[in-house]
């Protein structure tokens, strides 16, 4: 489904104007990138703590380690298929805990990097994020189009990469986040306009709120990928 511009606003259908849905839309986008700025904040603070505490190197090396990791995955799923189902506040709950427990995997970035590089990858990586998600709100093309290429793009990533754990190629491990760089900015773009086309389905104000947060999370994780696939190629390793 391709969005109109031209469709009515659902908190009043009866009196909006173009003008009324742009306003409205823009609160609703405005909704969500606060949601994902304070999903990442949150994910940064919790990353650089885990490792400065010494909390990350205690469980890097056992069991719990697979769970830290794991558990952002399994929260995604829930709230991909049971979002209807939840209340804004679980929504949110599971939201915050997702951010969470991606800080405390994500620590170890700090153990490998420098902070420079970390720092000047972020930065890279809000740049191209914040292009490309403006591209996909303000174009008129219909990105629809792409997303089964963007789709396929993400499960040879996932595949290369699950093989590349066995064989070990730096050349894989290069094509791979090149590769990664190119779909996840890819979806920026088609994931924002899907934000849009979300917002002008109109399904009420409830799930105006949790789409907003489902948008957020859809765009967080596309900021996290992005940023991970250019810090392997950008980043600077720590000498010791």
């Amino acid at each position: 489904m391709s969005y109109d511009p031209n469709r009515w606003n659902y908190a009043n259908p009866s009196a909006a104007s173009g003008y009324d849905i742009d306003v409205g839309l823009r609160q609703h986008m405005l909704r969500v990138y606060n949601y994902m700025a304070g999903g990442l904040g949150l994910t940064g603070v919790i990353a650089y703590t885990a490792v400065s505490s010494g909390i990350y190197q205690a469980i890097m090396h056992t069991p719990l380690m697979w769970l830290v990791m794991l558990a952002p995955i399994g929260i995604v799923m829930l709230l991909s298929f049971r979002i209807q189902s939840m209340s804004i506040g679980g929504a949110q709950l599971a939201f915050w805990s997702s951010a969470a427990l991606m800080g405390l995997s994500l620590g170890g970035i700090f153990l490998v990097y420098t902070h420079t590089s970390i720092a000047s990858v972020f930065f890279i990586t809000a740049s191209m994020f914040l292009g490309m998600s403006l591209y996909g709100y303000t174009t008129k093309a219909d990105l629809t189009k792409f997303g089964s290429f963007l789709f396929m793009g993400l499960i040879g990533i996932v595949v290369a990469s699950l093989v590349n754990i066995f064989v070990m190629s730096s050349a894989l491990h290069f094509a791979i986040a090149v590769a990664g760089v190119l779909v996840f900015t890819g979806l920026t773009a088609w994931d924002t306009q899907k934000i849009k086309e979300v917002y002008f389905a109109g399904m009420g104000p409830e799930w105006a709120a949790k789409s907003a947060i489902m948008g957020a999370l859809t765009l967080y994780l596309d900021f996290i990928n992005l940023f991970m696939m250019l810090l392997q190629l950008f980043g600077d390793r720590r000498s010791n």
